[in-house]
């Protein structure tokens, strides 16, 4: 069973994104901001995909993702954004500090998934 990291702020979110992915029939884990995720990562955390928002206290998404990709066992864990930031600017941040691709929300659970899919083989 394939690990997804959920990483957001948002209770409402991390309930709703978790309830679609289990159903899909993943394992899912969260964390309510940055610097929380980044600590589980550290303490032994080895999710397969990482979802996370941008606007966070702490560290932000980008941030994370930057951080993230510091770690050996990290550096090819496909990373999505999903945020309510749709700049481009802010998009090619994302990809510069290492995001894998950007979900704007809000996110359909069949389109999330149909994403997850395609960044997670075998699925």
């Amino acid at each position: 069973m394939k690990t997804i990291f959920l990483v957001d702020d948002s209770t409402t979110m991390l309930m709703s994104l978790s309830e679609v992915l289990k159903k899909a029939g993943f394992q899912v884990e969260t964390a309510s901001n940055g610097t929380d995720a980044l600590a589980q990562l550290k303490g032994g955390l080895k999710p397969d995909l990482m979802i996370t928002d941008q606007n966070m206290p702490g560290l932000t998404g980008i941030e994370l993702i930057r951080e993230t990709r510091k770690l050996p066992p990290f550096r090819f864990t496909p990373i999505l954004m999903l945020t309510t930031e749709s700049q481009q600017a802010k998009r090619q941040e994302g990809k510069a500090a290492g995001a894998t691709g950007w979900l704007v929300k809000p996110v359909a659970g069949k389109d999330l998934l149909a994403v997850v899919k395609q960044v997670l083989p075998g699925t």
